[in-house]
């Protein structure tokens, strides 16, 4: 055998070129931030393409798009909120959970820390900003009535995102929809501390934050359970050496990597679900059941409709 050449019954053996690998587009719920780390831990670690994909992930520039064209078929998979999907699968949107990233709320009521609301039931005749409605109207009245109050003993005011300038101004007295991970800490930064009331411990069943979706018509995508398993491994990586991922995070997104930024990587990951792929049925069933209460949706839709774990 001439030396470097390699024999076999059919001829000379090549090596053969490694197989494609299965591109799979994500489309973002936000602006990239530490909520997405698994997704960028899963990229760098090269979790993804030990899976045999590669994976792009899209900022949008419209937040409400990223449901809509995954349903429409315009994109593999989109990240969005436990809330938002049970309410677009109440009106018939084709979409699924298939996965979680972030399993606990992180709206909440935050308000001055130094000013003279100690409790929810002192925001009566005050003002509170926010900006999406129903579903924050709805968290903050189940919020207030677990304070013997009503909605209509605040006034709401739509500060439009400027959720933390609004409150550091003085326009409002509190504001909803503040995230624990960021607002809280932009507002420390800034000089400011801020005093956070959780939905879930004033009347709301908690809920999954950040969940992946696909097309109900592509659940049984191939690449899906693959996907999932390699943000598994990602959120354990990054469970077990914050710091390292960290690292990885800011080189991918190199102009993330700020004080605000570290903070919000801090206090966001405990709240990683440590099983992305695991569903909690009587959570989502329980969510549901408020939704209806709250007059957010009218039927609660079978829950195999529009969540499942992959198999």
């Amino acid at each position: 055998m001439v030396a470097g050449v390699a024999l076999t019954a059919g001829g000379l053996a090549f090596p053969r070129p490694a197989a494609a690998a299965d591109k799979l587009t994500v489309l973002l719920d936000w602006f990239v931030n530490p909520d997405h780390a698994p997704l960028y831990v899963a990229r760098e670690m090269g979790y993804f393409r030990d899976a045999g994909l590669e994976v792009e992930m899209v900022a949008p520039a419209d937040p409400n798009d990223p449901p809509k064209l995954v349903a429409a078929g315009q994109a593999d998979l989109a990240v969005s909120y436990q809330p938002q999907l049970q309410m677009q699968a109440a009106e018939g949107l084709p979409l699924t959970r298939i996965g979680t990233l972030i399993a606990t709320p992180l709206n909440t009521v935050v308000v001055l820390a130094d000013g003279p609301v100690k409790s929810i039931a002192d925001l009566k005749g005050r003002k509170v900003g926010f900006s999406v409605g129903g579903l924050e109207e709805a968290l903050l009245g189940a919020m207030l009535e677990n304070a013997g109050l009503k909605l209509s003993d605040v006034t709401l005011v739509n500060v439009n995102f400027s959720l933390s300038p609004a409150l550091l101004s003085g326009q409002v007295d509190a504001v909803v929809g503040a995230y624990r991970n960021f607002e809280l800490n932009q507002m420390d930064i800034e000089g400011r501390a801020g005093r956070a009331f959780y939905p879930e411990e004033h009347g709301v069943p908690p809920y999954d934050e950040l969940v992946v979706v696909a097309n109900s018509a592509k659940v049984g995508d191939p690449r899906l359970p693959r996907f999932m398993d390699a943000v598994e491994r990602g959120t354990m990586y990054l469970i077990n050496h914050p710091e390292e991922a960290w690292k990885l995070f800011v080189k991918a997104n190199p102009d993330l990597d700020d004080e605000l930024n570290r903070r919000a990587w801090r206090d966001t990951l405990p709240r990683f679900a440590h099983s992305p792929g695991a569903l909690d049925t009587r959570r989502y069933e329980r969510f549901a059941r408020f939704l209806k209460e709250r007059e957010l949706i009218g039927e609660v839709p079978k829950l195999e409709q529009y969540a499942v774990e992959l198999r």
